[in-house]
């Protein structure tokens, strides 16, 4: 059975109290409070062995206290929970030294589990947060999706691991690499991006290793490669489905000893860099196809991160449309307010290409428009999209079906393509269709899986292995 004292600390009576339900039933000692001044008395007097915050209280921020706690007692574990649910929030967190951070709402039975590990495994501190302070956010969203990514971020930032990201194009695979970096132990390395689709391919390994006087015709002198120039930092390689077999080889003896060889050279260089690669494709496709190494894969693969598109995280639209604005605004151009109807149409639409999408957009009406306020009619305008109005004569799953289809398909589907694309489109839009629906009746039921099956007509069972297989979260409700 459990045991250990828990103190929790939250404005919330409504939390304070299921948390007091839940760790007492788990078989933990519970002290609650509602200020951090009565908890840094607690943990000043030596009582407690893990300390569960709310960020915000009404006298004092837990970022505040943490570091005090940190510097009396380094060895007490403490969970971070935010209704704030920002990447810096994460990101403090895990630099202050707390041991897990939970975004609001939370599930329970996590939280349970995070108590059990922490009080088993108490983590040393961390370091610091660097220099900037937390002022420039690289990432936005407060969506589900995006916590989740937070929280893998705050955990790699005082690692090495390599990172692999996946995400369509437009989704800010570049933002999370130079997050990794950027708060990273290597921020004060240089970071470089090489992206494998704009390079030649007969000229991606001089580019990648760099390239000794006459190894080839033209090369008229030494050149570094990326690799020497990332040394200390980190190295982005994006669109790594791109890159040759050829290049593949040397990239993974670079992973395997730590060392390459320029194009033309013959002693061996060793290179201390961490690799964050990025795709766009299905990787274990170009793999059946015999494209890509499966042994590099691996390699690549420690950890993977997957970044949603716009239109799986559509309620992080008003934010990424203000941070969007405030952007253009520090560019010198006009400030701009938006309505709450143009702000609905924006949510609505599908965003074919994500993010950067969206970012194009805010800059051109912030450019273009004398208006002071962005009204839902000239999103019409500009979007030119009669699906983004409530009445449409084709339904809307059709609609957003068929949209995906032609998405995929690209070039090919509008004529000016005589190759297929990869082929996997059934699987691909069937995960389409299945992660949303799956997701929304999950969150209508709460979380409660019984129920979400007999709305779905399908066996417990089968819902368990969708929710698996398709990694969709269940977030389930406290009250």
């Amino acid at each position: 059975m459990p045991s250990g004292t828990i103190l929790v600390a939250d404005d919330d009576a409504a939390i304070r109290t299921v948390l007091n339900q839940a760790l007492s039933r788990a078989g933990y000692t519970v002290r609650l409070t509602s200020n951090a001044t009565t908890l840094w008395r607690w943990v000043s007097s030596g009582e407690g062995d893990l300390v569960i915050s709310d960020v915000v209280m009404p006298d004092e921020n837990a970022f505040d206290v943490l570091p005090r706690i940190r510097k009396l007692r380094p060895d007490l574990p403490v969970v971070i929970m935010s209704a704030q649910n920002t990447f810096m929030t994460a990101i403090k967190a895990s630099e202050q030294g707390a041991y897990e951070y939970l975004p609001k709402p939370f599930d329970l039975k996590e939280l349970i589990g995070i108590v059990g590990r922490a009080l088993a495994e108490p983590k040393s501190p961390n370091a610091q947060l660097g220099d900037d302070g937390g002022e420039n956010i690289p990432l936005v969203g407060r969506s589900p999706a995006m916590q989740e990514i937070y929280r893998v971020l705050a955990r790699l930032m005082q690692t090495d691991l390599t990172v692999m990201i996946n995400g369509e194009s437009g989704t800010g695979k570049e933002l999370v690499a130079r997050a990794l970096h950027d708060y990273g132990k290597r921020r004060n390395g240089p970071f470089v991006a090489v992206n494998m689709a704009a390079i030649p391919r007969d000229l991606i390994e001089s580019e990648l290793f760099g390239h000794e006087k006459g190894a080839f015709t033209g090369a008229q002198a030494r050149a570094s490669g990326r690799f020497e120039q990332a040394d200390g930092g980190t190295l982005f390689l994006d669109e790594i489905g791109d890159m040759p077999m050829e290049a593949q080889t040397r990239l993974l003896r670079v992973l395997q000893q730590g060392e390459y060889t320029t194009v033309g050279g013959r002693t061996p260089i060793k290179t201390d860099v961490r690799i964050v690669a990025a795709t766009n494709k299905d990787l274990r496709q170009l793999i059946n196809q015999g494209l890509f190494r499966e042994d590099l894969y691996f390699r690549l693969n420690v950890v993977p991160i997957r970044i949603p598109p716009l239109r799986e995280r559509t309620e992080d639209v008003p934010d990424l449309v203000r941070h969007f604005f405030s952007l253009a605004e520090k560019e010198g151009l006009p400030a701009k307010q938006i309505e709450v109807a143009a702000l609905d149409k924006l949510r609505r639409y599908r965003w074919p290409g994500n993010v950067r999408e969206l970012e194009n957009l805010v800059r051109r009406l912030s450019a273009l428009y004398p208006q002071d306020v962005i009204t839902s009619n000239l999103i019409d305008l500009e979007l030119s999209q009669p699906a983004v109005s409530a009445v449409d004569d084709e339904p809307r799953a059709e609609r957003d079906l068929c949209a995906s289809v032609e998405h995929y398909l690209g070039d090919y589907f509008a004529g000016f393509g005589d190759t297929l694309p990869p082929p996997g489109l059934y699987h691909r839009i069937l995960r389409e269709v299945e992660y949303p629906l799956i997701s929304a009746v999950l969150a209508a039921t709460r979380g409660n899986q019984i129920k979400a099956a007999e709305l779905l007509g399908v066996n417990r069972n089968t819902l368990r292995k969708k929710i698996r297989d398709l990694d969709v979260k269940v977030i389930r409700s406290s009250r």
